[in-house]
Formats: structure tokens, sequence, C-alpha cells
């Protein structure tokens, strides 16, 4: 139950982007609610012993931290530790029947350039390399200290970059760019990949999609270094949910909101607690779930042909060690960034192609990160040699499960597994601990099961295409919410969620910007 039928602001999803909102709102001396309707606060930033008798706290959806700038960590005063992964980055191969991998350290020096050498048999890709991230850098440096701003427009970012990086990043599909300025195809593919991350597009698709989850894969407070949170992403919404309670925010779980009614005052919110109804009324209304959701509790018919589609498998695993590489690698070195697989820029064209015409793809592209080898925390007691590994495939939309949800999966599974395995000295399997039930500990999520935890429809883990972090030259920016990139059809419902303008990924952005538009308002 909440303590009263009137606030000024009732959140409706307990997701970190709410909890943020909450806590500048509440600060600010506002009477704030939050509904959520799970048993837990934090939505996909959060960390769960997944295992039966086994104490690991695994990151089980979201699981890197980027976008969160320090102003709101500075701001909110929040707890947390942000760590740095040792390796950027590892692409192994096998060429000429002989195995291999491209290394990319986190500071590149003289063993990332080597690495591109040995690979390519010149410095020529290395160079290219450096000069493309040093020119797209300039606009992350442009685009970051803007997110916790009113919106810019184009023409004030576009300002600040050469005509070539607009051009390339903004302007043309970013396949372009990477088959002008790259020669060899797994340099290519691993440059694509920031593309490709949730995100279901050719690299040459018109609508430029793929080009903004790729600004948005590097802007990240002006670095685009994406890290790993100590005690695993339940401890950013830990942080946030006591920086929102210790400003007096009230938080309801159990709580699943069934309508919002704007009215000439505000809005009327109904919720249920799994036993009754109940209802409140807000001055404001802030949205912390996707848009398509927000029009179903606004009362629009349900509509599956505007439903975002997500397009991503997420598997996770406890290893009672970690495996061995072909390539003959230090597995500590290797899995401590992302390990790529199947990601190739050849691979990601077919992989592309294969699910665009129904097929899950073969090999099946993917990434693995080793988070307990940068945060041995999330262990717990473990026995030494335990590890974390978290795998996030690429290119399986979620209607490739629609026919036979559980056998697709599974094969799905199988496919993923199988490119990992094509590195390895041993299976994988052959590392995978056991659960107190004698099971391996292997958890996989199709977009599915997505939606199905988290409402996140279509299983898309940003609620929908992601926009530019800036407003066209030509948008209406009239209200304190247009400002923000945070408005809806309704003056008294603002979006609060990764579905806002500067939404996406765990950052707190959406959440502070719409809780500075409902400021301005006031």
């Amino acid at each position: 139950m909440t303590s009263r039928s009137t606030y000024d602001v009732a959140i409706v999803g307990g997701g970190h982007n709410g909890l943020t909102a909450a806590a500048y709102l509440a600060r600010a001396g506002l009477s704030v609610v939050v509904l959520e309707r799970l048993g837990h606060v934090g939505g996909a930033a959060v960390s769960a012993e997944a295992f039966p008798g086994h104490p690991v706290r695994l990151s089980r959806y979201s699981y890197l931290v980027s976008l969160l700038p320090d102003q709101v960590v500075t701001d909110l005063g929040l707890d947390i530790t942000l760590v740095s992964r040792s390796t950027a980055s590892y692409t192994p191969f096998v060429r000429d029947g002989k195995a291999g991998g491209l290394l990319v350290e986190r500071v590149e020096d003289e063993a990332t350039r080597q690495s591109f050498r040995a690979l390519t048999g010149s410095d020529d890709e290395y160079d290219a390399w450096r000069t493309f991230y040093t020119d797209v850098a300039h606009l992350g440096w442009a685009v970051a200290p803007t997110l916790l701003q009113p919106l810019p427009r184009a023409s004030r970012i576009r300002s600040q970059v050469s005509a070539t990086t607009w051009d390339e990043v903004v302007a043309s599909p970013i396949g372009e760019a990477i088959e002008r300025r790259f020669s060899d195809d797994i340099v290519r593919g691993v440059v694509a990949t920031d593309a490709l991350i949730g995100t279901f597009a050719s690299l040459h698709d018109q609508s430029l999609i793929q080009n903004r989850c790729f600004l948005y894969h590097l802007i990240g407070n002006g670095t685009g270094e994406w890290r790993v949170p100590v005690g695993g992403m339940g401890a950013v919404t830990d942080a946030l949910t006591k920086a929102a309670l210790d400003a007096g925010a009230e938080i309801v779980t159990g709580a699943g909101v069934s309508g919002i009614r704007p009215g000439a005052d505000g809005a009327e919110v109904t919720w249920h607690d799994g036993h009754n109804q109940h209802g409140l009324q807000a001055g404001v209304v802030l949205a912390n779930v996707a848009p398509w959701v927000l029009g179903l509790l606004l009362g629009q018919p349900h509509d599956d042909t505007t439903k975002p589609v997500g397009a991503q498998l997420k598997v996770n695993f406890l290893l009672d060690r970690l495996p061995r590489l072909k390539s003959g690698l230090d597995p500590a070195v290797a899995f401590a960034g992302t390990l790529h697989l199947a990601e190739s820029y050849g691979e990601l064209r077919s992989a592309y192609d294969a699910a665009a015409s129904g097929h899950l793809p073969d090999p099946m592209p993917g990434e693995v990160y080793c988070h307990s080898l940068t945060d041995p925390s999330i262990l717990g007691d473990a026995p030494a040699g335990t590890h974390t590994l978290t795998y996030f495939g690429l290119h399986t939309p979620a209607n490739l499960f629609d026919a036979d949800p559980e056998a697709t999966k599974a094969e799905a599974l199988r496919r993923a597994i199988a490119s990992l395995d094509a590195h390895l000295v041993e299976p994988i399997e052959s590392c995978v601990a056991r659960d107190a039930n004698g099971d391996p500990c292997i958890e996989a999520k199709t977009p599915q099961d997505v939606e199905r935890d988290l409402a996140m429809p279509g299983g898309h883990i940003f609620h929908g295409d992601l926009e530019w972090p800036w407003a066209p030259d030509r948008a209406r920016l009239e209200t304190a919410a247009e400002r923000w990139g945070v408005q809806t059809a309704h003056d008294s419902v603002l979006l609060c969620g990764s579905g806002a303008r500067r939404g996406g990924a765990v950052s707190g952005i959406a959440g502070h910007n719409a809780a500075q538009a409902v400021l301005e308002s006031r």
C-alpha cells in the first residue's frame, strides 16, 4: 500500500532509471512514489543466485556499465565502484589451419600493435584502427557533456566534428565506413559488433539504427569504456534504491500498474497488488516502461505490428575452471574483456542474412565476458577456480523462436556453445559446474524469456530502436519535456526509461532528464 492517495510524482516501473528519477525528485522536496510490478526493484539491473547450491551472484540480464555519468553518481552520492577490465577484446580465429587471436588491450600498447601485425602482416590495419577511433572519439567528446543537459540541436554537434566523421557515423550506413577504412575481415567485424549489440539490422540498413547503436556504445563519459560494477549489477540498483529512500521517496513492489488516465490536473494511476485494486492521483506520471507498454496503459489498442522485436540470446554459465584456448593465450587475459565469437565481418553479414530469412545463424555470432576475473567479489565463498561466463548472442530476433520456442532455444544454445568450442582445447561443457540438483549451471534467455521476466516488449533491451542523442534542427522544443527528450502526447505523462530519446543501457540518463523536466515545469 502507498501511504497517501496523492503525490507530486508517480513513477511506473522500478528499474534503475525510475529509481534515479525518484532520488532526484525526492531530494528536491517532491512527494514521490515508485510502483514496481515485480517483488523487487532494479528491472534488468539485478544480481541473482541463478544456480541452486552456488552462492555466486550473476548479473542476470544487463551486465556492464558505460553510459552512467559520473555526475549522477556524485549528485546522488551513490556508493558504487566501477572497475576497468584489463583486456578490451580478444578475437580468436583459425586461418590456414592455425589458431590465433587478435588482442586489444584496454590501454593499447605494443602487444596490441603486434597482435594486429601478426593477423594482417603489417601495421597498416592497426594504424587505420587508431585513426578511426580517434576520429569517432571526437564525436563522443562532443555528445557526452550534453547527455545531462537539454537536447542540443543536431547542427550544434555537427559543428564540433569533421565532415568526414559526421558522414561516416551519422549520415551514411556504418558499413560503408568500415569497408572503406579497414581491409581485414576480422578487424572489420570487431568494429562492426558495437553497431549490432541488441540491434537487429544490416550494417548497410538505410534506417541507420545500427549507426545509433554504434554511437551509444562509444560515448559513455566521453570514453565509451564499458566497466564492471563491483558486486554485480545489483550493486547499482542497491545504491540507487538507497538514494531514493534516503531522500524520502516511497517504493511499492508487487504493484502491477493497469492503467494511467491523464487529466487536466495530472493523472490517475490504477494498480493491483495481487489481491486488491488501488488508485492514486499524481501531478505527473513518469513512465519507466517501454513506450509500447505505456500505450497499453493509456488505453491504446494492442498492436503487435508496432511491438519492438529483441534480437539477443543471453546465456549465463558458472564454471569450475576457465577453459584453455587453442591459440595458447592465457585464459585470464582472453576472457577478461570481450571475447568475440564468429564475429568476422563476413560471418556477421551471413548471420544477418540467415536470420532475416527466418533461420538461426550458423555459426552463431556472439560475445563472451568473464566478470569474475575483474570482480571476484561476486563469487562469494565459491571454490578456487570458479568463474562466471556471460554469452550475448547477436542476430537472433524473437520471431525465430515463435514456432517452437523450447526446441529453437535449445538449438540456439547448442550453436552458441559450438561457436565457443571451436576455439577451445576442451569443450566448455567439461568446465561447467553442476548445481545442487546435478544439472549443468547454464541459463539461457531468449527475447521471449526477457519479455516474460521483465515485461520488455519483444525482449528488446532498449525498449525499441535507439534515437540520436540530439534533436533535429527543426524539432519542436517548446516544453520542458520536449527540451529534455522525455515527452509523450500527454503533458502529465513523461518517459523516464530506455524509450526516452537518450535512453538505452544502464545509464540513469533518462531518469535524470525526466526529473529535470518535472522540476523545470514547476
